[in-house]
């Protein structure tokens, strides 16, 4: 039994991490950081010696429940980071805790409880055994545990009928769509009920209208499991969808992380810019940031009843013919700030090209 994490600890806590590909990369990279003094000096440095810094200096936290998605274009490093939180691959240099726990510093023991007990992995392939059932396949991390045939077997159905694949419990793999692969996949993924799930692009390979299907599968999952979640993927509309946080990578650095509302509304550069430049921004940033607040209240005559966790599409449409500030309300019936029309439909403006 692992044990519990202090109150207030991260999920997953990452500091200055690093992954080089190449020769001798720590010896490297420690030299290239002592003559430059700087991470992006020190990855320019490496570059030009021949190494590829494909991960360079990354911080970031994932709250308990929270689902953290990290996107990029190909390249970005966004994969290769999923790896080294999860020690797939070994990191260059910086620090892994999870739940606390300084997890670079863990012997091939206890990585093996981690993964199995803890931690929940799918990928876009969906890496189903042929000769298994349905069932076979989501119960073997159950096996690989010691549980016996009759527990591996409810736990089993219990995740199938999650993922709506009930009925197709005895099918073989060659006899399920790719969807459906992809929905054992994280069926078997769940068996175990990690406290932590990676995803790296689970559903990238599939047709558009399967992988809408089953993001809204995911966010029922999601919204039941309260699982804390690194997602990765390089569709800006995905992770809009999906994540309650999003950090953006390119070349191996992160260059943003926010809401998908801060991402939309405020992006630190052209090239986050150009992920969202074609997004429907009232459909995906709330009120909230719109939101003013003052001691001294404008005069509202008019009262829509806008709520916080209202979209900016939603909430325009609410007060379109009012013409002066109105109130926002949060869900328990209390005033939070006021917004004025012009401003919702200001921040719903196309950036120029």
């Amino acid at each position: 039994m692992t044990a519990s994490a202090p109150t207030g600890t991260p999920a997953i806590a990452v500091e200055g991490l690093w992954q080089v590909f190449g020769n001798d990369a720590k010896t490297r990279l420690k030299d290239a950081q002592g003559r430059t003094g700087s991470a992006p000096d020190a990855a320019e440095a490496l570059r030009d010696d021949g190494l590829i810094p494909a991960v360079q200096d990354a911080s970031f936290e994932v709250k308990e429940g929270e689902l953290f998605v990290i996107m990029g274009l190909s390249g970005s490093g966004k994969s290769t980071m999923i790896r080294c939180i999860s020690r797939l691959v070994e990191p260059t240099a910086g620090s892994v805790r999870i739940d606390g726990e300084d997890i670079l510093s863990a012997n091939a023991k206890r990585l093996i409880e981690l993964r199995r007990e803890k931690l929940g992995m799918v990928f876009q392939h969906f890496g189903l055994f042929p000769h298994m059932t349905v069932a076979d396949n989501v119960a073997f991390p159950l096996k690989m545990l010691g549980k016996s045939k009759s527990e591996r077997r409810a736990r089993a159905l219990e995740v199938i009928e999650m993922v709506g694949l009930t009925g197709r419990e005895d099918a073989y793999p060659r006899e399920l769509s790719g969807g459906q692969k992809q929905r054992v996949g994280i069926a078997r993924s769940l068996a175990a009920n990690p406290d932590i799930w990676f995803l790296d692009e689970p559903f990238s390979a599939l047709d558009p209208l399967i992988r809408r299907q089953l993001q809204d599968e995911f966010l029922k999952i999601q919204s039941t499991l309260h699982k804390t979640i690194v997602f990765i993927t390089h569709d800006i509309s995905e992770a809009l969808k999906l994540a309650d946080r999003i950090a953006i990578m390119r070349d191996g650095k992160i260059v943003q992380i926010g809401t998908p509302a801060q991402i939309v509304l405020n992006p630190v550069d052209d090239y986050v810019r150009e992920f969202s430049r074609d997004v429907a921004k009232g459909k995906h940033a709330c009120l909230d940031s719109v939101i003013e607040t003052s001691d001294e209240l404008p005069e509202m005559p008019d009262d829509p009843k806008l709520r916080i966790d209202m979209t900016l599409d939603e909430a325009l449409a609410s007060c379109m013919s009012c013409y002066q500030h109105v109130p926002v309300w949060d869900r328990e019936g209390k005033m939070v700030g006021f917004v004025h029309p012009s401003a919702l439909a200001a921040a719903l403006q196309v950036d120029p090209a």
